[in-house]
């Protein structure tokens, strides 16, 4: 089971790390994420992206308010 939790990587940010976040809680490349929300823009859709991101960036916690035992690999 995945005890991982969606947290913004602020370590390895470009913007507001919400990319960053979305890898490592996926685990795959953050290049990856970063090229398919970028390919994501510019692909017309009813609904821009960037209200998404936008979403995610202030819904998503950072990651230094991450509680030890996650970093440690404990369950909470």
């Amino acid at each position: 089971m995945n005890n991982n939790r969606l947290f913004r990587n602020t370590e390895n940010k470009m913007i507001g790390g919400v990319a960053a976040g979305l890898a490592e809680y996926l685990q795959i490349d953050v290049t990856i994420v970063r090229v398919l929300l970028v390919l994501a823009f510019f692909i017309p859709k009813p609904f821009p992206l960037v209200l998404v991101y936008i979403a995610l960036w202030i819904v998503m916690p950072d990651n230094a308010k991450r509680p030890k035992a996650l970093e440690e690999g404990h369950a909470v």
